[in-house]
């Protein structure tokens, strides 16, 4: 009888423990689910209507979505479904936001009108301006106005604490970038630069940027080899001030922060990622395996923060959710963690019960020469 109850007891301690490991599963998946989206272009002619789009965004467990502008069609399909939304001024609409009667306007029109059943997480006010692009410098004098207006209109609507007002940059505007504790902004981007991080750090707001390992790699893959852009080295390539760096990634979300810290943002501004991803075809090393192996290992490794950061999630979302047949050049109509057909290109798992369900099988990256 006493071995009988040993038993017993151990076999419910052995149950309580795997209900436990079991809900701390779950609790991860759901965390990885929960930081990581998908940003929903729709640059393409062929592409499903909205509303099954936000359904395949619920059936496939996407719980946030960026969106480049207020596309009414898209906003009216989010209502109701739970999904966190980054909607994006456009920036052909700077100018006209550097008003402040405008950006109410804005802002009543394509977010009060749908809070609180479609639920607003950020505002992007313009995509990749830069003082020193010719094709977007013209736009930069607009680029704080707007952003200090639309953060207006939403404070005087009470919603400054539910819904986070920034814009979206690229790496670009980095000057330095390794070792990523030298980072630093180009000197010709710190009068545009200098303003627009001071607002944010005074709105405890964070900084959008789009970061892609895969430009990096492919405009110099002598230095910088596929694993370390893939997340598949084995070991640590690059030491930097006792921090080590196994991925491109982290290098360069790690230079960043070391460019806010320079320009006042110090350690309390923070990053989301709003854009990352790697094409399928259209340009050098651009194959579904070496897609979906990148996408796979970014959904996994940004649950854990980076070195400069370590144990901090960090948000992210994926360009894209479809293929867009309508881009140029050609490489960019070959981002799509979708086909058009709504079919999943790639084996993800975004905190569903099991991987996307696709027929090809992931090969493991085959390591190119360079140690870095």
């Amino acid at each position: 009888m006493a071995s009988f109850s040993s038993r017993s007891r151990t076999s419910s301690l052995t149950a309580a423990m795997l209900l436990l490991l079991g809900v701390l599963f779950i609790a991860n998946l759901d965390m990885t689910g929960a930081q990581v989206g998908i940003c929903y272009g729709m640059m393409g002619n062929n592409l499903p209507p909205a509303t099954e789009v936000i359904a395949l965004y619920k059936q496939r467990n996407i719980k946030r979505m960026r969106l480049y502008d207020p596309n009414q069609a898209a906003l009216n399909a989010l209502r109701g479904s739970g999904i966190e939304v980054m909607v994006g001024v456009p920036n052909s609409d700077l100018q006209r936001l550097s008003n402040p009667s405008e950006a109410n306007s804005w802002v009543k029109n394509n977010v009060l009108n749908f809070w609180p059943s479609v639920k607003f997480r950020y505002i992007a006010v313009g995509n990749e301006i830069s003082p020193v692009n010719g094709g977007t410098s013209w736009m930069a004098p607009f680029v704080l106005p707007a952003l200090v207006n639309v953060f207006n209109a939403v404070r005087a609507a009470g919603l400054q604490d539910q819904i986070k007002v920034s814009i979206a940059v690229d790496m670009t505007l980095i000057g330095t970038s390794y070792p990523p504790s030298a980072g630093a902004f180009r000197g010709d981007v710190i009068s545009y630069l200098a303003p627009i991080v001071g607002h944010l750090s005074y709105a405890k707001t964070p900084l959008f940027a789009n970061i892609y390992t895969y430009f990096s790699y492919s405009g110099n893959p002598r230095d910088i080899s596929l694993p370390y852009a893939l997340f598949t080295s084995p070991s640590v390539l690059v030491w930097d001030s006792g921090r080590g760096y196994q991925n491109l990634f982290d290098a360069m979300l790690d230079s960043l922060y070391s460019a806010l810290e320079r320009l006042g943002g110090g350690n309390t501004l923070d990053v989301v990622v709003s854009e990352s991803g790697w094409p399928s075809a259209g340009g050098f090393g651009t194959t579904s395996d070496n897609a979906g192996t990148y996408l796979s290992n970014l959904i996994r490794h940004v649950k854990g923060g980076t070195p400069k950061r370590p144990g901090k999630a960090i948000e992210t979302y994926i360009f894209a959710m479809f293929d867009e047949n309508q881009k140029q050049p050609e490489l960019e109509k070959h981002f799509g963690a979708f086909s058009p057909n709504k079919q999943p290109k790639y084996n993800l798992n975004f905190g569903g019960h099991r991987n996307w369900d696709i027929s090809t099988e992931q090969n493991a990256t085959v390591s190119l020469k360079s140690d870095m």
